[in-house]
């Protein structure tokens, strides 16, 4: 099968009308005279005809075709049903394939990543927009579900990958990779690093991104990169691939809304509308480091459940500075120890060795679902360990709100490495976690600021010096 469009028949001077803004051979061919449109179809061979199909060069919008250039990730951004899909099956078909059906193309070893294995096969690689889909028949991959490995008869082979599996990407390596959805993988910041080093094979390892947008660090950091490019494209531009009811009905629903200029316009939005924390503030409160400080603690939103798809067990260690008045008191967030699908034994020695590591005074948790067990845990680690139980009798955002009023004040400054924390902090709003799964990470700082600096001044208490 050829690897390009075939060739236009020459027409006679004024027969083609041209217009501005067409974007690929397809829309040439409609924009041009019916006799041109008949020449055309009449003069391509059976080959031809069969192929034009599989040549996504002919139907793609601008925004499905690869930019030119160095580059070394490639992020789609699009609307619900602007084709991201389909741009990335055909990149990968593009890297796999070579001249012929037996020869080799670019890529060899691949990687397909998506949320869970069930999205890699039933929209990746199944999917009506997947590679069996886009493929011709002498060139379609066999898929050995058991061994979740899709073959080429050329001998390329992509293997598939669940962002909640991390580490099952150590060990292989690859020449290409494509990461579907990456804006809502719950464990996207291990999954993307473990893929970073496994993408190593080859002169030249590239790798594509197709996502609808959502505000998290790793995307808007993935995008700020030198190495990246990216396209976007609104669900409108794909139009004439969508049922006219649906943009109808999801227009007139959503238009104008913030989420329809996520979800439909495909734009990364800065913040959670009317978040309690927003980007910009955060930025501002960063600091290198610590000064020396009065008191440590460690704060624990217990997990209730253990593995890979259960909550975190949020960890946070915070500090602060509580000399002279309590409008001069400073809290310094110093680390984020969570932790995720570990059982309950497994997360209380982290717990421990985090006191431990930063010579705290005291551990904080949360103990409305676990009651004694916390501390019965964190005890059979280390006997002797500081210990206060806090009761949530009040709502996520109600706790959270005078916390927030810190960091409005400038009193709260964060270290270097919270990017997730951050990443929820700016996904509360007065409404709750516009985020996926629970805040761990948020309640656990939430709970640690209330023990530095809001139940000792509400108190009146005066703090004492800490003794090294």
């Amino acid at each position: 099968m050829p690897s390009k469009t075939p060739k236009v028949p020459q027409t006679n001077s004024g027969l083609i009308l041209p217009r501005p803004g067409l974007k690929s051979a397809a829309a040439w061919i409609a924009s041009a005279a019916p006799k041109v449109q008949s020449t055309l179809i009449e003069e391509m061979s059976d080959n031809a005809t069969l192929s034009l199909p599989y040549l996504f060069e002919v139907w793609a919008h601008a925004h499905q075709l690869p930019p030119e250039g160095l580059w070394r990730c490639w992020v789609i951004l699009g609307g619900r049903g602007a084709g991201k899909t389909r741009a990335g099956a055909e990149w990968i078909r593009r890297q796999v394939e070579g001249a012929s059906p037996l020869a080799s193309g670019r890529a060899r070893r691949l990687a397909l990543i998506g949320e869970t294995y069930d999205q890699v096969r039933d929209v990746m690689i199944q999917g009506d927009s997947g590679l069996l889909a886009c493929s011709p028949p002498d060139r379609r991959p066999q898929w050995k579900s058991g061994e979740r490995k899709l073959i080429w008869a050329n001998g390329a082979m992509a293997q598939a990958f669940s962002a909640h599996d991390p580490e099952a990407l150590r060990g292989p390596q690859f020449d290409t990779a494509w990461a579907d959805e990456l804006a809502k993988w719950r464990r996207a910041r291990e999954a993307w690093d473990m893929l970073q080093f496994s993408l190593r094979l080859g002169e030249d390892p590239r790798l594509c991104v197709t996502t609808t947008p959502r505000n998290v660090s790793l995307l808007r950091q993935l995008l700020q990169n030198p190495s990246t490019v990216q396209s976007h494209a609104a669900t409108e531009t794909n139009r004439a691939n969508l049922a006219a009811s649906f943009l109808t009905e999801i227009r007139a629903r959503y238009g104008g809304s913030r989420l329809g200029r996520q979800e439909l316009d495909g734009v990364l939005l800065s913040d959670v509308e009317g978040a309690i924390w927003r980007a910009a503030q955060l930025e501002k409160l960063q600091v290198t480091a610590a000064p020396e400080l009065d008191r440590i603690v460690v704060a624990v939103d217990p997990a209730v459940s253990a593995g890979k798809d259960s909550d975190a067990c949020g960890i946070i260690v915070a500090g602060a500075c509580l000399q002279g008045p309590v409008q001069d008191w400073r809290a310094y967030v110093l680390a984020d120890r969570t932790v995720q699908g570990l059982g309950p034994l497994a997360w209380a020695r982290q717990v421990i060795d985090t006191y431990h590591a930063f010579s705290a005074d005291r551990v904080v948790a949360e103990v409305n679902q676990g009651g004694a067990l916390v501390e019965s845990l964190l005890r059979q680690v280390d006997p002797l360990v500081g210990f206060q139980a806090v009761h949530a009798s009040r709502g996520k955002v109600v706790r959270a709100e005078p916390v927030a009023a810190l960091y409005e004040q400038g009193r709260v400054h964060h270290l270097p490495g919270l990017a997730e924390l951050e990443e929820q902090m700016r996904q509360m709003a007065p409404q709750g976690f516009q985020g996926q799964g629970s805040p761990d990470r948020v309640d656990a700082l939430v709970w640690a600021l209330h023990q530095l600096v809001l139940d000792p001044a509400s108190r009146g208490n005066l703090p004492r010096a800490r003794m090294v």
